[in-house]
């Protein structure tokens, strides 16, 4: 088995060596093994399991949800279920951010037609005069 520095690990995971370092403290992956001379020793699994989260984080998974699913991955009592009861509250977390949002979007949309007059100074603009009036 071919084993890694921290720097190719880094470098086949596609992320920074601090990263690394922080998922060790976080415990997302295991204390590696120690060469003789101190240097951590990584494996091609460590490779893996950093893509693993990495590719979770893109889902919006928080580090301590994919923790929670790295420990379902090696559970002998876990089953698919376990797993699509996570997917499905991160689905409700989605769903909400979207709508708020697309709230957001909306406000800002009607913001940006009360100005209808793009040279007027800005103590009189009508978006300014808006947000201050939602702020009290």
């Amino acid at each position: 088995m071919d084993h890694l520095t921290i720097g190719q690990l880094a470098k086949k995971a596609q992320v920074n060596i601090e990263t690394i370092r922080y998922y060790e403290r976080r415990r997302l992956i295991p204390k590696p093994l120690r060469r003789a001379s101190g240097y951590r020793q990584f494996s091609q699994e460590d490779v893996k399991r950093i893509r693993f989260i990495k590719h979770a984080q893109a889902l919006g998974f928080t580090l301590d949800e994919i923790l929670e699913l790295l420990s379902l991955k090696v559970e002998p009592e876990a089953t698919c279920g376990d797993i699509t009861q996570r997917i499905e509250v991160k689905l409700f977390d989605v769903e909400s951010k979207i709508k708020t949002l697309l709230r957001m979007k909306r406000t800002l949309m009607k913001l940006k037609k009360a100005c209808k007059k793009p040279n007027t100074p800005s103590k009189d603009c009508p978006i300014l005069e808006s947000l201050d009036a939602e702020a009290s």
